[in-house]
């Protein structure tokens, strides 16, 4: 290998001082010194034009790397905070962690706004006001469903971008009720990131639809990855209203049980509905009678939950939707920032 066109990666100490990552990223940045390493990369070295590697195991478990370019990082974090009206010397509060490109975004528009960050992600009491901020879902949850001080952290910012899962239109209204200036963002790894808010593409993206529906993406926040002219191909479905995108779920999380296909997007989407104070996932094992079996599990120990969720899809639904179990778990694992872990969750039944 010729190291003369590569630089070092070095593993960005999430235990450290925060001042000592942001000097850190702001040396990546400019290409001084080794690149960063978010999460649990293996690679020693990566090619010189790559500030960052994230280890990412998307929606699928599948660990990969994605390099990152200074230049799709800061297009990024520049088109955010020209969407948020964002000026120089506002602030952003950090409540995500940093082995994700979402906390590292946080530390980039930080960057460009010439401000410093505020760490929240082990805090504990009354929150310090901050501009801007980033959440998941999961944490938006939490705030309109008993954690007074963080909902009022997110009700005194002047934004606040969920993102990295599906927000159910239930938990966006009672967040806008409450008065908290929501909003939503897609985007992955590979898009460095949340590229479309509310729906409207960031300054310098573009999103289209294939025939199949799936997603594509265009512009200068793509990563270093597989592009087909100039475009990244996601996995996602959606649609284009009012020119404005929706997604509405992946291409590859439709199961076949008994000879039926059942969304486990469409499964989660009735169940926000119908429970919006639940957390829940659908997953699905093999069987060898259905094929496939699906399951819900719940972040409950309500016993009566087992027979309201399973007769709510199949009145939704159909028999065909009614789940061969229901767990009830004190909390739903995670892969990665905000997402369900489907693949331990099935473990759990196989177990």
């Amino acid at each position: 290998m010729d190291t003369s066109s590569h630089r070092e990666v070095r593993s960005l100490e999430t235990t450290r001082a925060l001042a000592e990552n942001v000097s850190a990223l702001i040396q990546a940045l400019a290409n001084v010194g080794p690149a960063l390493g978010c999460g649990p990369t293996s690679s020693k070295s990566v090619k010189s034009d790559i500030s960052l590697l994230v280890a990412t195991s998307g929606s699928t478990g599948t660990p990969k790397e994605i390099g990152i370019t200074s230049a799709a990082l800061l297009a990024s974090a520049r088109a955010s905070n020209k969407y948020l009206k964002a000026s120089k010397g506002q602030t952003w509060s950090l409540l995500l962690p940093l082995t994700h490109i979402a906390g590292i975004n946080v530390l980039v528009r930080s960057i460009e706004l010439e401000s410093e960050p505020i760490d929240l992600r082990n805090h504990v009491g009354a929150y310090p006001h901050a501009d801007f901020t980033a959440i998941v879902p999961t944490q938006l949850f939490n705030a309109l469903n008993g954690d007074a001080d963080l909902l009022s952290h997110l009700k005194n910012a002047q934004a606040v971008l969920v993102g990295g899962a599906a927000l159910s239109e239930e938990h966006r209204s009672q967040a806008i009720t409450s008065g908290i200036n929501i909003i939503t963002t897609y985007g992955m790894t590979e898009t460095c990131g949340g590229c479309v808010y509310n729906g409207e593409a960031l300054d310098g993206v573009n999103f289209e639809l294939t025939d199949d529906q799936r997603i594509k993406i265009s512009g200068p926040v793509l990563a270093v990855v597989e592009k087909e002219n100039g475009w990244y191909l996601t996995q996602d479905l959606g649609t284009i209203v009012d020119g404005k995108l929706k997604v509405f779920g992946r291409a590859d999380d439709v199961i076949i049980s008994g000879g039926e296909n059942i969304s486990l997007s469409a499964i989660e989407f009735e169940l926000n509905q119908k429970f919006p104070q639940l957390l829940v996932a659908a997953f699905a094992t093999a069987d060898s009678k259905w094929g496939q079996a699906l399951h819900v599990a719940v972040q409950s120990q309500d016993q009566n939950m087992k027979e309201q969720i399973s007769q709510a899809l199949v009145t939704a639904m159909g028999n065909h939707a009614k789940p061969k179990s229901v767990l009830l778990l004190d909390k739903l694992p995670e892969i990665g920032v905000g997402k369900v872990d489907r693949t331990s969750l099935a473990k759990l039944v196989s177990e």
